[in-house]
């Protein structure tokens, strides 16, 4: 039975926030966030006391949860909610951070991510990621990510024609759009020549194909349009979102995400389609990922990612802007941090604050993410439009 669902008329996103990533940090999951809540503070003009609401999302804030950060930071919300979605956290935050001061349950939510990376965190989060992983995949000798990703990268070679050249023109126009973002980690241009001479990780995954772990946190803001404007804060319209999990678990290899469930309704809710986004920016640990949501969301048919890619330059000036900071996999990967990235620069973008990567007269821009993967497949799918201001 389908439910009508009603707009977010009224209801904003403003004030993205980035505390600088950093490779290594000894610091821990609590300070990392406590900085973005900080800078929320700091550049909005509102008190800590009247964020009433706050979704979070972390790996290495364990044993604690969103629960425990409340104590650590001195707040009590009457709104909490804690989202272990990894790179879908930051739509999906969106989502409920805009329902619950649309129903009153909170006037202002501070949507928070971020981790911290010890030299040892990546390896004790990924062998703990998940019970599956705990007791079907470590046991066995199976790599992690860059293994499950492998398969799912040669599967998608198999079924769609696509190259490493294909793959490698993402990661090249990626980090040329990371040059011009001061956060990004990686600070040296990539050629497609450096690209298919990397070493081997996991074939046919080589080392530009990963994403580097690192500690960082991001943030938002989510409260009424009227209250935005009586702080003079810019801020964005949400026009529609989806989240899916667990989608098509028939299928035996994931080429497939959960966008494809939902994706007219995600359109019809907005009254617009695919035509009308000015930017993308997409989940990208793996650039096979990529490709995966670019077909999904409707830019092309399944199995057109790798035509549409040789057709497009992907760079903040040039056509299909995309991952326009640079995404994960020129920026880093800052835990689940890594599930807001988007959402940050499609902020910064539709309010004009994205410096010398912006994108001229960007309207309407989409978010996409992509979360916890179980070995062989993501979960988690989510995906937002958002537009200027203006419109």
């Amino acid at each position: 039975m389908s439910v009508r669902r009603t707009g977010y008329d009224g209801v904003v996103a403003t004030v993205p926030v980035t505390v600088p990533y950093a490779r290594y940090s000894i610091d821990s999951a609590h300070w990392w966030l406590g900085r973005a809540l900080a800078g929320l503070i700091k550049h909005s003009g509102v008190a800590k006391d009247e964020i009433d609401g706050m979704c979070v999302s972390s790996f290495t804030l364990a044993p604690d949860t969103a629960v425990g950060l409340t104590q650590h930071l001195g707040m009590s919300p009457r709104c909490l909610d804690h989202i272990p979605m990894g790179g879908a956290s930051g739509v999906i935050a969106l989502r409920r951070a805009a329902r619950a001061v649309q129903s009153g349950d909170a006037s202002i939510v501070a949507c928070i991510a971020g981790d911290t990376n010890h030299v040892d965190s990546f390896r004790a989060t990924v062998s703990q990621f998940s019970r599956f992983a705990q007791d079907a995949v470590y046991p066995y000798g199976a790599g992690g990510p860059n293994a499950s990703f492998a398969l799912l990268t040669r599967h998608y070679m198999r079924e769609a024609g696509a190259t490493r050249e294909d793959f490698g023109k993402l990661c090249v126009a990626q980090r040329n759009n990371a040059l011009h973002n001061p956060n990004a980690l990686m600070k040296k241009p990539l050629t497609l020549e450096q690209y298919l001479r990397s070493r081997v990780i996991a074939d046919p995954i080589h080392l530009f194909d990963c994403v580097m772990p690192c500690a960082g946190a991001d943030g938002f803001l989510v409260m009424t349009e009227d209250r935005a404007r009586s702080l003079k804060l810019p801020f964005v319209r949400i026009l529609s979102t989806i989240e899916r999990h667990n989608a098509w678990k028939e299928d035996a290899i994931q080429m497939r995400g959960g966008w494809t469930l939902d994706r007219d309704e995600f359109y019809s809710h907005a009254n617009a389609g695919p035509e009308d986004v000015d930017l993308m920016q997409a989940y990208d640990d793996y650039p096979v990922i990529n490709m995966m949501q670019i077909e999904d969301l409707g830019f092309c048919e399944k199995g057109g990612g790798p035509e549409f890619v040789r057709k497009h330059t992907f760079t903040f000036d040039g056509s299909f802007p995309f991952n326009t900071n640079g995404g994960q996999l020129s920026v880093g990967q800052a835990g689940a941090a890594g599930g807001y990235l988007g959402m940050i620069e499609t902020l910064q973008q539709l309010t004009g604050a994205a410096g010398s990567r912006q994108v001229t007269n960007a309207r309407i821009g989409l978010v996409s993410g992509f979360g916890m993967i179980n070995y062989d497949r993501g979960l988690c799918t989510a995906a937002a439009l958002l537009a200027r201001s203006d419109l």
